[in-house]
């Protein structure tokens, strides 16, 4: 069987056929509120109809998810300054804390994952699964492969958001783990042997 073949059956066999409570909850979180919450912790206000666009989602369901998230504190809907009849939407106090609850948990769920897979192979995981997922981003059904153009278009916005994920985490920002709060963290724990 040809690799690239056999790669798409492992993957697919991957995605599917090892569902977990946990991916699944990873998955909603890529959908709805938790999606929404990440997107405000990361870029700051947002108009309902730029989140629509960063989910792929359309106007209505951007309405129900903010509805959700305004009913439970998590969000504030202000006048946009250049357009009163437009709003922007931003985390509230609480909004931010959630997010940064669902965080840890992430985190400690994912940390025990990579300890079983040991140093190196995490490592390597980690790097492969970038340019895998940058790839496949850029991945249209029914449209033509992506051009050269696309793919360093695809690469270069990869690799503004992992320095943003990494400047928040050296700030201290909403992405990142505040060493004092996370056990994980803690002097002497975060050092592991490689496998």
């Amino acid at each position: 069987m040809d690799y690239r073949l056999e790669a798409v059956h492992e993957v697919m066999f991957a995605m599917w056929a090892s569902r977990s409570k946990a991916t699944r909850s990873f998955e909603r979180g890529a959908q709805g509120e938790m999606f929404v919450l990440r997107e405000l912790a990361f870029q700051g206000p947002r108009t309902p109809s730029q989140l629509a666009e960063a989910m792929g989602a359309t106007s209505g369901r951007i309405s129900t998810i903010l509805s959700g998230l305004d009913r439970k504190g998590w969000v504030v809907r202000t006048a946009a300054p250049d357009d009163r009849r437009s709003v922007v939407v931003a985390l509230s106090d609480e909004g931010r804390r959630v997010f940064r609850e669902h965080g840890d948990e992430l985190i400690d769920r994912l940390a025990w994952v990579f300890t079983q897979m040991g140093e190196t192979r995490t490592r390597d995981f980690t790097a492969l699964l970038s340019e895998f997922m940058t790839y496949l981003s850029i991945c249209e059904p029914d449209a033509p492969a992506p051009t050269e153009e696309q793919v360093r278009a695809a690469f270069s916005r990869s690799h503004r958001l992992h320095e943003r994920m990494l400047e928040m985490a050296r700030e201290g920002g909403a992405c990142a783990m505040d060493p004092s709060r996370h056990p994980l963290f803690a002097a002497g724990t975060h050092g592991s042997a490689d496998d």
